[in-house]
């Protein structure tokens, strides 16, 4: 039986050490590691181990009797959950650890969330118990308070296990605690009705083989040898540049020289921290790296299912460069890191010469400017990071593009209309009389090609739906890039007549303080242009839900924990975007010239007397060619 498990934590947890301790145990390493003396076997990067902190996902494997497991270290700190949340689609089970001083913390609860939501079954490891003011009641409480199906299994567990299934209660009631008590019992935690807690200390070696023992016996998985599936959690460049993906097979068997979709498998490696053997083939319930594809984080095969990632960048920063680097140079470097993390999301602003990448914190640029620098050799440095704010339309309306310089013939009119299912949708209401259907698609393919900026502040354009209804081109003078002219001036002929509206970025935050300081958080709130949408007194304690913006309340944490001398716990989530709250002070604050910005231009073209002339937005519609 193979398993694979994913270690997750809240920052100083002891998440590392407790990894080590599985690893020694389990003979793959002869000393345990430690972060203080960095030596530990899963933060082999040279900046994980001066940070001491975990930055990148990392695995190793080992035999328990039978079971072959994959185990799998996952960072811990906020700004690298994005790293985080790309190992979840591939485990079978996971073991959250928190800490006996500290209870549940912020990123506990988005770990939680975020596992719960895809289904993967939880265990819960209480650490550093061995230290004199830990409270393992208290912090059993508050995981009991975040997750109702908790179950404390330090102790005789049958009654409280069976308090949460009637199978079991029927079982429990008879006496019958065999083997059908515990296939059961595996079923229900499977299903996460149940989530066990157990507790120890990893720094001391307490309760670790233990709680491996009993957590062996109350999993499972099946997997089978069908059509090769799986998927695409991580990318990695070694030190030749060679790209490595990094898979989990779920069904059938894959072997060098297969092929996964079009590409040729050149090699299949199995890793061992930063070691690997290279294998001949592997099969379902296996993680590997393969060489030889081309395929991106997140890509599927077979009949594996997609998985949206939650945890998204909500600020930005323009990367400050040495002038001796070549700018293409470093674009092509941010490229390859952004292959390695999806969430970067590289811009090349071209006729302003800027690079631009989205990110999750601060501490997150520290470590890019370390990986640059050790990886490429390159000194950058980033701006100060903003947030990422967006544009859409509050109407319909019908833009027009027209683009016929000499020997050049295109246009294209589009309805825009407000989509609640956000990004962009795309249809054609268009007849095949007007354009055939490969015209039709050059027109999508250029509305989908890269983002497209608003009018407002030059952001991102979101939540449109756009429909082709006409267009026309001429079967002599059109050529590859007009109908890009033409769908670019009617996109941008359409918002100059729409509502346009700005976007910024919406926080859920889940704050529990003592009572006492619920009024002064109440009036935080209120200042920082939040709303508080729920509220529930436990005792002497009150647990707020609140949405505000990210721009306001990004370093509320801090705030809070310093106002309530610590007592102050906060968990907060991006939610997506909602009208910005100062969107006058925001438009002035970035500057974005719409007249001056040359790649969107909203006029259109046509010809006259052997001469191609300009019509402005507000005419354009009179001139059309298709009306």
């Amino acid at each position: 039986m193979k398993k694979t498990i994913g270690i997750f934590a809240h920052v100083d947890a002891g998440k590392t050490t407790f990894s080590e301790q599985l690893l020694y145990h389990h003979e793959i390493i002869r000393k345990k590691g430690r972060v203080d003396t960095k030596d530990a076997f899963l933060d082999g990067h040279e900046i994980e181990k001066r940070r001491g902190i975990t930055i990148f996902s990392e695995q190793a494997y080992f035999q328990y009797e039978s079971d072959l497991y994959y185990l799998i270290d996952t960072p811990g700190h906020m700004d690298f959950s994005a790293e985080m949340e790309r190992t979840i689609k591939i485990m079978d089970y996971a073991i959250i650890l928190v800490s006996g001083i500290d209870g549940v913390q912020s990123h506990t609860e988005t770990v939680y969330e975020l596992l719960k939501k895809v289904g993967i079954p939880i265990f819960f490891f209480v650490n550093k118990l061995d230290v004199s003011h830990a409270d393992y009641p208290l912090a059993l409480k508050s995981i009991q308070d975040m997750s109702p199906c908790a179950v404390d299994f330090m102790e005789d567990y049958y009654e409280s296990a069976s308090e949460h299934d009637e199978m079991l209660m029927h079982l429990f009631f008879e006496n019958k605690f065999n083997e059908d008590f515990h296939k059961r019992l595996k079923e229900v935690i499977l299903s996460q009705k149940i989530m066990p807690v157990f507790g120890g200390s990893a720094l001391q070696d307490q309760n670790i083989s233990e709680f491996f023992k009993k957590f062996h016996g109350l999993t499972t998985t099946k997997y089978s040898d069908g059509e090769l599936s799986g998927f695409v959690y991580k990318v990695r460049y070694d030190s030749k540049n060679l790209k490595q993906c990094f898979i989990k097979i779920t069904e059938g068997q894959l072997k060098v020289r297969d092929y996964i979709l079009e590409d040729k498998i050149t090699e299949i490696r199995r890793y061992q921290g930063f070691k690997y053997e290279s294998i001949q083939e592997a099969h379902a319930g296996d993680v590997v790296a393969i060489i030889g594809s081309q395929m991106k984080v997140g890509d599927v095969f077979g009949k594996t299912s997609s998985y949206h990632y939650e945890m998204m960048p909500t600020m930005a920063s323009k990367v400050f460069m040495n002038d001796k680097i070549p700018l293409q140079e470093l674009y092509k470097t941010l490229l390859i890191l952004e292959e390695e993390d999806p969430a970067l999301q590289v811009l090349f602003v071209e006729d302003q010469k800027e690079l631009q990448i989205s990110i999750m914190g601060e501490i997150q640029l520290e470590i890019l400017k370390e990986v640059i620098q050790n990886r490429f050799s390159m000194d950058v440095s980033f701006l100060p990071p903003t947030v990422i704010y967006k544009e859409t339309i509050g109407n319909t309306i019908i833009g027009y593009g027209h683009f016929e310089p000499l020997k050049h013939y295109a246009e294209v009119h589009l309805k825009l209309e407000p989509n609640d299912k956000g990004g962009f949708i795309f249809e054609s209401a268009c007849s095949t009389d007007d354009l055939n259907y490969g015209q039709q698609n050059l027109v999508k393919h250029h509305l989908f090609e890269k983002p497209h900026r608003g009018i407002l502040t030059g952001s991102h354009l979101t939540d449109i739906k756009i429909t082709l209804l006409r267009g026309r081109s001429h079967n002599k003078h059109t050529s590859g890039g007009d109908f890009r002219e033409a769908t670019i001036r009617a996109l941008r002929q359409g918002l100059e007549q729409a509502d346009n509206q700005l976007l910024e970025p919406y926080y859920e935050m889940v704050i529990t303080v003592p009572l006492s300081e619920m009024g002064k958080v109440l009036q935080d709130v209120q200042v920082l242009k939040g709303i508080c949408v729920e509220q529930k007194d436990n005792h002497d304690k009150v647990k707020l839900k609140i949405e505000g913006p990210v721009s306001t309340f990004h370093d509320y944490p801090k705030t809070l924990l310093s106002q309530t001398h610590g007592l102050g716990r906060i968990r907060m989530k991006v939610i997506g975007y909602k009208p910005c709250h100062n969107t006058q002070e925001v438009i002035e604050a970035i500057g974005y010239d719409k007249i001056t910005d040359t790649a969107y231009p909203s006029s259109s073209i046509f010809c006259s007397k052997g001469k191609g002339y300009s019509v402005s937005w507000q005419e354009a519609k009179d001139h059309m060619h298709c009306l």
